[in-house]
């Protein structure tokens, strides 16, 4: 049995952490600049994120790494840079964890291309399938116990990114998940109940959805998941909120309150992985993690 098998069994419900962006804006980082370059010039400002996320209750983490592969490092010019920044990331999150005393699981993070795959567009389904591949053997080579693939919104790309994991690792579990932030569907019209069948047919270990439009979004996702795949492990990991902008930055308004209510929504609607992303903080997760501690399953 892997590890995040054993984590199914010893919880009912799993709580991911939330946003590794927005603390590390506050941290200094600046807007347009790579985070994964902090896996490397600032590794004890990613780790105190990540250990405050371990101490609000963080049962899964995911490294310093959505913007890791070659094609969006590239455009700093980074591209030669993959390996060295998505195993560091992976090797500074399990130096964490074992110091919280081993029990969280390490997700290796994997994000979008930033490009559209062809005919669309002009990335190869081919090319998308070694840069995903590149990303991932960094991953695992540095610790990673899952591989979490997130943010997607095109099914092919999607398909690419679980192709390059299986190329390096066939048993490594995948947690998958899409943003469906237009009108219900991603941006490439798929919706929420053909992704989940189509990921599950592809191998994925958990479906479901993340960032977004806030948590409503995430509770409707989640239900219409949950009624063409009862059986699946779903996944919710919202945004704390709509964002809005505010002096030509992202705000995100949900309260560590609200963020502890729709924790219960989406567990009650079938979520059993359940964490936060964009604009929110180990204070939200830690209201989340009390919240769900403390409330009745429906």
């Amino acid at each position: 049995m892997n590890k995040f098998q054993t984590l199914l069994e010893s919880s009912n419900i799993v709580l991911a952490d939330g946003a590794m962006g927005t603390m590390l804006f506050e941290a200094g980082l600046q807007f347009g600049d790579p985070p994964e370059v902090w896996n490397i010039a600032h590794p004890d400002q990613v780790r105190a994120v990540q250990r405050a996320y371990l101490e609000a209750g963080a049962q899964i983490l995911l490294t310093n790494t959505f913007g890791g592969n070659r094609f969006r490092l590239g455009m700093h010019n980074l591209q030669s840079r993959v390996p060295e920044l998505n195993r560091t990331a992976a090797v500074i999150l399990r130096a964490e964890v074992e110091a919280a005393g081993g029990m969280a699981l390490v997700a290796g993070d994997i994000g979008p291309s930033g490009e559209i795959l062809a005919p669309l567009g002009t990335l190869e389904y081919a090319d998308a399938v070694d840069g995903f591949a590149e990303q991932a053997a960094a991953l695992i080579a540095g610790g990673a116990d899952v591989i979490w693939i997130e943010t997607m919104s095109a099914l092919e790309e999607m398909q690419a990114a679980i192709e390059g994991v299986r190329r390096v690792s066939p048993e490594i579990p995948l947690i998958t998940t899409m943003t469906f932030d237009t009108h219900g569907r991603t941006m490439m019209g798929i919706k929420p109940e053909d992704a989940a069948k189509t990921l599950l047919g592809w191998g994925a270990a958990a479906v479901g959805g993340n960032c977004g439009n806030g948590p409503e979004e995430l509770l409707t996702v989640v239900k219409k998941m949950k009624a063409v795949a009862p059986d699946a492990i779903l996944v919710s990991k919202s945004n704390a909120g709509m964002p809005e902008l505010v002096n030509g930055k992202a705000a995100y308004r949900a309260t560590p309150e609200a963020m502890a209510q729709y924790s219960i929504q989406v567990r009650d609607a079938g979520a059993r992985i359940i964490g936060a992303c964009c604009g929110s903080t180990p204070t939200h997760l830690k209201a989340m993690q009390e919240a769900l501690q403390e409330a009745v399953p429906a």
